[in-house]
């Protein structure tokens, strides 16, 4: 009798279990339970140090300090959005809890670098460096090396690495500024790369992966023009797109290397820095030909587009690095001019654009303006910012 009679009350008993509330997180030094989707870092890069913010409500979480020299520091996500790698100019690569807000691990794998990248499947981190030339691959999880391609184009000669990104097939795409070429390489067997050159033209300084993956287009510092290769058809070569732009014209000095990584793609158009020049260029994406030239206030940096494409935002090189510029994507035209602070280095949208963010690194401050309105939302401290990045970033081919 004792018998029935306990059974139907550990049972009830269970349920109860079942159904009661989890233990509750105490204010400790344990974080608030919470996703990453709305996560992202701000670079305070004379402090060597990042600060973790969301955009939810426009907020600072915190800070994680001793990342090294960030003077041009890029940073990639891990798929899941948690955790940030940091990639620093003294060759540093830094994983960065975001929940956590503590550094998780931290390598010093090259002399000189200026960026990565994460693999299509999540488990590589790829670094590009300047010193020594080449590329180098890393575990995700425990940023052990498994790779390291040199960038020798002649004997005992290596070139700096730019435009770095990710695609398909556990590939990344680069160009190399000192060889004249743009290469593939095929991390399929991380211990064991295959790597393609191409011939690029003159001084590729930089380079971006289309949002489909399709293209790879090398910015041209030697001469007017881009270098464009499918990656969907590598076998056909690079191909010379908008070549010339600028012939017959005088050319300005240059006061600060555009940033292509930044491009635009709006209404079935490429918008792109123009070197040394005044203007915006508007290309075709089905031919790759010049369709129009946007004047704008100074030498473009970054050409950005809101996620809808209907908006193109410009920051500018010195002397005219306070200013930004808003492009109407339907009417080819300047439609707002506005100075959010001095030194104006960086813009990153919400993944869905209702607003943008902006870092004046000489008036210490963020920028969160409204995209409708150009209305300022708010204004966050911070110590000289420069790159700014969202987790979203984590979830797009090329980043």
């Amino acid at each position: 009798m004792r018998a029935r009679l306990f059974a139907p009350l550990l049972a009830l008993g269970l349920v109860a279990c079942a159904s009661a509330p989890p233990p509750a997180i105490t204010s400790g030094s344990a974080p608030e339970l919470r996703g990453t989707g709305d996560l992202g870092v701000v670079i305070e890069r004379a402090a060597g140090r990042v600060q973790v913010v969301e955009h939810s409500h426009d907020s600072r979480l915190g800070t994680v300090e001793g990342l090294g020299d960030l003077s041009h520091a890029h940073v990639a996500f891990s798929r899941d959005g948690r955790y940030a790698y940091v990639f620093g100019r003294d060759g540093g690569l830094t994983k960065v809890d975001l929940l956590t807000r503590r550094i998780d691990r931290r390598i010093v794998q090259a002399g000189n670098s200026i960026g990565g990248s994460v693999s299509q499947d999540g488990r590589l981190v790829v670094a590009q460096n300047y010193e020594p030339g080449g590329i180098k691959a890393f575990d995700a999880d425990t940023l052990a090396l498994l790779a390291d391609v040199p960038a020798e184009y002649a004997p005992g000669k290596f070139s700096r690495v730019v435009g770095l990104a990710d695609v398909s097939g556990q590939r990344f795409v680069y160009a190399l500024f000192d060889a004249d070429e743009i290469r593939i390489t095929d991390f399929s067997n991380p211990r064991q790369p295959v790597t393609t050159r191409f011939p690029a033209g003159r001084q590729p300084y930089d380079g971006l992966v289309t949002p489909d993956g399709r293209y790879f287009i090398a910015g041209l510092f030697g001469e007017d023009g881009l270098s464009l290769l499918d990656l969907w058809q590598p076998q056909t070569g690079v191909r010379r797109i908008l070549a010339g732009y600028g012939k017959g014209e005088e050319k300005l000095p240059v006061f600060k290397m555009p940033h292509l990584r930044g491009w635009a793609m709006a209404g079935g158009q490429a918008w792109l820095p123009a070197i040394g020049r005044h203007e915006v260029l508007v290309a075709d994406t089905r031919s790759w030909a010049e369709s129009a030239r946007i004047p704008v206030k100074g030498q473009p940096v970054f050409v950005m587009a809101r996620p809808d494409g209907r908006q193109v935002w410009v920051n500018f090189a010195f002397p005219d690095n306070e200013w930004v510029q808003v492009i109407d994507t339907l009417e080819k035209r300047v439609v707002h001019t506005f100075s959010p602070g001095k030194a104006v280095l960086h813009m990153e949208f919400t993944p869905r654009g209702e607003a943008v963010w902006l870092s004046s690194r000489d008036s210490n401050r963020i920028s969160v303006v409204d995209t409708a309105s150009f209305a300022l939302r708010r204004e966050l401290p911070a110590d000289a910012p420069s790159g700014i990045f969202f987790t979203a970033r984590g979830q797009r081919i090329g980043f």
